[in-house]
C-alpha cells in the first residue's frame, strides 16, 4: 500500500531501487534531510524497490516508517530502471518529477535552489549540473558542464542549441509533469534508456530553464553500473536510438535537428565500440556493423556536422562499414596513448593496457566528450570552473 500525501506537492522525486544496499541511506537521506523547514508539503519522495535482491527493500520499509514525505512501492518482479522510473511516476502527485538514481545522491542547498527556480520561471523543464564521484573521492566537472554557463531566464532549444549536448540523462533534468504526457514520453526496457526520453524533453519544450549550480553527484565506478560491465546489453542502444529517431520524425522533422541527432548517435556508438570495459572483443565488430547499418538508415539528405580530426574520421569509416581500417586506427590510437602516458618515475610508459579509447571511456552517456578532472577529494563541492573546460569532442 503507497501512503497518498495530504496535498499534492510541487515536485515528486523518483527514486528506482535495485542492488544499492551500500549506497541507499546516503542517497534518501541527501534528500529527505536537504528539505527546507516548512517545504515537507512542497516535495514528496517515491523510492520504487525494483524486486532488489538485497537488503534495500527492508531498508526503504524501514526508513519510510513514520516519513510522511516518504512512499515506497514494491514491485513483484524485476523490471529494470526505465520501467522502475515509470511505476513511481504513475504514483507520483507532484506538479513536476525528478528522477534520482539511487546510487547517486544531492549535495546540501539542492531542493531549495530547485523549489525557487521552478516556482521562478515555471518551465517545461529545469536543467541542472553534476559532478562526477570517484570511489576514492576525486571529483569532476563534466566537460558538457560548460554549456550550460550563460543562459538567461526562459529559453528554448531554437535559441540555445548547445544544450541538446548536454549529458543526456534523466536524473539532470527536472519535469513537468503534464509536459510529459503532453510529449507521450515513458521510458522503454532496456539499457540507455535515457536516450529516447532525454532529448525530446529539449526538443518539445517552449519553455526550458537552467539551473546553473551543482545540484547532482553521480558516482563513478560502481560494480554492476552498465558504463562498466562487459555485456551483450549495449546492443540496446540501437533500439533506443531508433525509438528517438521514430519520435523526431514524427514530432519534429526538422533536418537540421535530425542532423545533429545523427552526429550525437554516431558518436555515442563509437564511445560503446571502443570501450572495453562495455563490449567483449568477440562482440565488436558485431556492434560496429550495426552502427553502420543505422549510418546507413538515418543519414540526413542534407548531411550532418561531421567531428573534426580523428573523430570525423571514425565517422567516416562507420558510414563505410570500413571494420578492418577502423580497427586498425584504434589499435594505432591505443599504442600512441600507451607511449604518452607518464611512467611511475615521470618517463615514459610502455607496457601493456586494457583501457582502448580510455577518453571515450570516461563519457559514460555523454557520447562527443569525456570529463575533465576538477578538485576536491575531501568530500567539499568542487570550484564551479566553467572557464577551465576544453569541450572538444573525442577522437
Amino acid at each position: 500500500m503507497v501512503k497518498e500525501p495530504t496535498h499534492a506537492p510541487l515536485l515528486s522525486i523518483v527514486v528506482p531501487v535495485y542492488g544499492v544496499e551500500a549506497y541507499l541511506y546516503q542517497c534518501l537521506e541527501s534528500i529527505r534531510a536537504d528539505i527546507p523547514a516548512g517545504e515537507s508539503d512542497a516535495v514528496e519522495l517515491i523510492a520504487v524497490d525494483d524486486a532488489s535482491p538485497d537488503g534495500c527493500g527492508d531498508m526503504l520499509r524501514s526508513y519510510a516508517a513514520g516519513r510522511d514525505q516518504v512512499r515506497v512501492v514494491h514491485l513483484s518482479s524485476n523490471v529494470g530502471l526505465g520501467l522502475a522510473r515509470n511505476a513511481g511516476l504513475d504514483v507520483a502527485t507532484g506538479r513536476y518529477v525528478w528522477f534520482v538514481d539511487s546510487d547517486d545522491w544531492l549535495p546540501p542547498g539542492t531542493i531549495r535552489a530547485v523549489l525557487d527556480r521552478l516556482r521562478q520561471h515555471e518551465p517545461d523543464v529545469l536543467m541542472l549540473d553534476h559532478l562526477r564521484v570517484h570511489e576514492d573521492g576525486r571529483r569532476e566537472v563534466d566537460a558538457s558542464s560548460h554549456l550550460l554557463g550563460g543562459v538567461p531566464g526562459v529559453t528554448r532549444l531554437a535559441d540555445q542549441p548547445q544544450l541538446l549536448r548536454v549529458q543526456h540523462t534523466a536524473w539532470n533534468k527536472v519535469v513537468r509533469r503534464d509536459f510529459l504526457d503532453e510529449l507521450e514520453l515513458r521510458f522503454f526496457p532496456g539499457w540507455y534508456e535515457d536516450i529516447p526520453f532525454s532529448h525530446p524533453l529539449l526538443i518539445g519544450a517552449e519553455k526550458i530553464s537552467v539551473l546553473d549550480r551543482v545540484c547532482y553527484l553521480y558516482r563513478q565506478g560502481r560494480q554492476g553500473a552498465i558504463t562498466s560491465t562487459r555485456s551483450g546489453r549495449h546492443f540496446d542502444a540501437f533500439a533506443q536510438y531508433e525509438r528517438l529517431m521514430a519520435w523526431v520524425a514524427r514530432r519534429h522533422p526538422d533536418e537540421r535537428l535530425q542532423a545533429e541527432l545523427f552526429e550525437l548517435m554516431i558518436s555515442h556508438y563509437l564511445v560503446v565500440v571502443g570501450n572495453d570495459g562495455r563490449l567483449h572483443p568477440h562482440l565488436r565488430r558485431a556492434f560496429f556493423h550495426r552502427a553502420a547499418a543505422h549510418y546507413r538508415r538515418y543519414l540526413p539528405a542534407c548531411g550532418y556536422p561531421l567531428p573534426p580530426g580523428v573523430a570525423g574520421l571514425k565517422h567516416r569509416l562507420v558510414g563505410r562499414g570500413d571494420w578492418v581500417a577502423y580497427s586498425a586506427l584504434r589499435q594505432a590510437h591505443r599504442v600512441a596513448g600507451r607511449l604518452r602516458r607518464p611512467g611511475p618515475a615521470g618517463g615514459v610508459e610502455t607496457g601493456s593496457t586494457d583501457g582502448a579509447d580510455t577518453r571515450a571511456a570516461t563519457a559514460d552517456e555523454d557520447p562527443s566528450r569525456g570529463a575533465v578532472a576538477a578538485t576536491t577529494r575531501d568530500g567539499g563541492l568542487a570550484p564551479h570552473r566553467h572557464d577551465a573546460l576544453a569541450g572538444g569532442r573525442l577522437p
